[in-house]
C-alpha cells in the first residue's frame, strides 16, 4: 500500500495527496447556529423597498464581488467571508478568515472552512459551483502559491487543486486565475497577502512568456498556462509610450455560457505614466481567438469595471467615450471590441454596473458625502425609459482619510439568481455587514 504524503495546511488542518497536485484537506465539522435577519427600518435608511441585514452582528462580513453571485444556484444559500479584523492596516500572511454559508430559509450560519487567502475587497474569493453542493475558495499549503479549494457542503470533504482560482466557469468544469500573490502587485485587496510585504514577489520587466492566466480542470486537475502575458501584449497595436513597463493580469471573468473569458490586463511603468494602463482582452477557453477590446485609446485609458452581459457576447463598461474630460457613461461592445455604443447619452456612468438579461436595467453603486456623512447609494438605471432611480441611501464607513484605499468599503451590488434582489455591503454602525434589497416591486 502506497503511503500518502501528509502536510499541515496554513490553518492547522491536515492534508494528504490523492493525486499529483491534488490534496484532500481535513476540515472542521460544520456547526450551524441560529440568528435573526434584521429588517432595516426607514429611520436608518432612505428606501421604499424592503431591506434586510442578513449577516450576524458579531464581526465584519463581506461577499466576493459585484459580478459574482453571492446566492447559491437555488437562491437558498448565501456565501460570505468573515474577516478577522478591521483595522487601519492590510492583512498579513497567515491571518485567517472564515468561509461562511448562510441558510436564508432556516436563518442559520455555518463556518465551513478557514483560509489565509483573502483580502478586504473580495474576501476569500468565494464562488458557487453549478449546484448548491460545492463552494470554492483558495488557500496556501506549505507556504506555496495559493490554489483553488473545493468544499463539499454535503459531506464536509475539502479538496485542493493544482492551480489558483480567480473565477470559476459557471458550468463548474474549470477555474482560471493569475497567481494571487502577483494579483496584489498592481492593486491590494483581491489576492493573498505577500509572505514578504516589504519585498513582495514581482515579475521582471516586460511581458512574461511563462506567466499569465492558469486554467485548472476540476475533473482531471490538469493545470495549464492558458494565455501568457506575452500572448496578450503581442496583440496591442500601439507601441508603449515608455520603456521598461511590466505587465500583469487583473480580473479574469468567464462568461455565463462558459465559452469565453474576459481579461483585464495592466502595464505599470517606473514613471507612473497612465497609472495601471488597464486594457480588456477576451479569448476562448482553449486560449485562442485573442481579441483586444479596449477601443482606439490604449494607453492611459480612463474608466473601468468591465463585465460580461448575460448574453456572453457583449461587455458592459464605464468609460469616457468622448475623451478624458468628458463625463463617464455606461457603454457596451462585443467581445471583439466591435459594435461599441453608449447605453444612455444623458445618464452619468459610474460604480460597479451589472445589466439584466433583457438589457433593460443596470444596477450600480455611488458614494456621495451628505451633511459630512459618508453615504452608500444604490442606483437602478432603466434603459427603456432612460431614467435613473435611487433605490436606497444609507450611512456607511468613511472613504476619505484612509491610510490605504484598499480599506474602503464599496457597495458591490450583485443580483440574486432571479434578478429580483440585490445583495450589497455597508457599515452604517461601523461593522461591515451584508444586506439584501428586494426589488420585486420595482423590476418588471
Amino acid at each position: 500500500m502506497k503511503r500518502r504524503k501528509f502536510v499541515q495546511t496554513s490553518c492547522g488542518f491536515m492534508a494528504w495527496t490523492i493525486a499529483p497536485g491534488k490534496w484532500s484537506v481535513e476540515n472542521l465539522t460544520f456547526s450551524k447556529r441560529n440568528y435573526d435577519c434584521v429588517a432595516i427600518s426607514s429611520e436608518n435608511i432612505q428606501s421604499d423597498i424592503p431591506v434586510q441585514r442578513i449577516t450576524p452582528d458579531d464581526g465584519h462580513y463581506n461577499f466576493t464581488y459585484y459580478d459574482i453571485p453571492a446566492h447559491s444556484p437555488s437562491n437558498r444559500y448565501l456565501a460570505v467571508t468573515k474577516v478577522p479584523f478591521l483595522e487601519d492596516r492590510l492583512p498579513r500572511y497567515g491571518e485567517v478568515a472564515e468561509v461562511c454559508v448562510i441558510d436564508l430559509q432556516e436563518q442559520t450560519i455555518s463556518t465551513v472552512y478557514k483560509t489565509i487567502s483573502w483580502g478586504f475587497q473580495t474576501g476569500a474569493l468565494l464562488h458557487w459551483g453549478d449546484s448548491d453542493r460545492y463552494l470554492y475558495t483558495n488557500d496556501s499549503f506549505k507556504g506555496e502559491d495559493a490554489v483553488c479549494v473545493q468544499i463539499d457542503l454535503e459531506t464536509g470533504k475539502t479538496t485542493a487543486f493544482a492551480g489558483p482560482m480567480y473565477n470559476i466557469a459557471p458550468n463548474g468544469q474549470f477555474v482560471v486565475g493569475f497567481p494571487l500573490e502577483l494579483l496584489n502587485i498592481t492593486q491590494q485587496g483581491y489576492g493573498i497577502p505577500s509572505k514578504d510585504p516589504l519585498n513582495p514577489r514581482k515579475l521582471p520587466v516586460g511581458a512574461a512568456k511563462d506567466q499569465g492566466v492558469w486554467k485548472t480542470d476540476l475533473l482531471s486537475n490538469h493545470k495549464e498556462l492558458l494565455v501568457s502575458l506575452a500572448d496578450m501584449a503581442a496583440k496591442i497595436p500601439v507601441e508603449p509610450p515608455e520603456e521598461n513597463g511590466t505587465y500583469y493580469c487583473w480580473h479574469t471573468k468567464v462568461n455565463p455560457q462558459s465559452t469565453r473569458i474576459l481579461q483585464v490586463f495592466r502595464c505599470v511603468f517606473p514613471s507612473g505614466f497612465g497609472g495601471r494602463n488597464p486594457m480588456v482582452f477576451t479569448y476562448n477557453t482553449i486560449g485562442e481567438d485573442i481579441h483586444l477590446a479596449s477601443g482606439d485609446h490604449i494607453w492611459g485609458q480612463a474608466g473601468g469595471h468591465p463585465n460580461w452581459h448575460p448574453d456572453g457576447i457583449n461587455i458592459i463598461r464605464v468609460l469616457k467615450p468622448e475623451g478624458p474630460h468628458s463625463p463617464y457613461r455606461f457603454c457596451q461592445h462585443r467581445y471583439d471590441g466591435k459594435n461599441f455604443h453608449v447605453l444612455s447619452d444623458s445618464i452619468i456612468g459610474g460604480g460597479h454596473p451589472r445589466i439584466t438579461p433583457d438589457s433593460r436595467y443596470i444596477s450600480t453603486d455611488a458614494f456621495p458625502v451628505e451633511n459630512d456623512e459618508q453615504m452608500l447609494k444604490l442606483r437602478l438605471i432603466d434603459l427603456q425609459t432612460n431614467t435613473d432611480h435611487s433605490l436606497l441611501a444609507m450611512n456607511t464607513s468613511p472613504r476619505q482619510g484612509l491610510k490605504n484605499s484598499t480599506l474602503r468599503l464599496d457597495g458591490h451590488p450583485t443580483w440574486d439568481r432571479f434578478y429580483k434582489k440585490l445583495v450589497f455591503q455597508a457599515a452604517p454602525e461601523g461593522k461591515r455587514q451584508v444586506y439584501v434589497a428586494d426589488l420585486s416591486s420595482v423590476i418588471n
